[in-house]
């Protein structure tokens, strides 16, 4: 596989980025009723920023691209490496900059969901 090729990076992306959503439908599969898609995300989100803040994140992130930053341990990430840029600042820059690092997304996501609301009439 040549390097500029498209598999080049397909694929990596989808192994894990898929495995990163296998092992969170594993977690809520085999723990039910106490572990709820909502610890899913937090547990997700806090190991992001943990690996993310370590340094541990970058080389899977530099591997598998959006296959990494799009689950939500990349949204951790993201925001660990913010902070960790913002604390150059001082202690309002560890504050500030996880959320500046993660305003486009969060700002994406916004909109997204606006439009789905008034472009769709919902059932019920």
């Amino acid at each position: 596989m040549p390097e500029g090729s498209i598999w080049f990076n397909l694929i990596p992306a989808f192994l894990i980025g898929g495995g990163l959503c296998v092992i969170a439908q594993l977690l809520m599969d085999l723990t039910k009723p106490s572990f709820t898609p909502a610890h899913v995300l937090v547990v997700f989100v806090v190991l992001g920023a943990v690996a993310g803040g370590l340094g541990w994140y970058e080389p899977l992130v530099k591997i598998a691209g959006a296959g990494a930053t799009i689950p939500l341990t990349g949204f951790g990430y993201v925001m660990a490496k913010g902070a960790l840029e913002g604390a150059q600042s001082g202690i309002l820059g560890v504050l500030a900059g996880g959320m500046s690092a993660a305003a486009g997304g969060i700002t994406a996501a916004i909109l997204f969901s606006f439009v789905c609301a008034v472009s769709f009439k919902p059932k019920g």
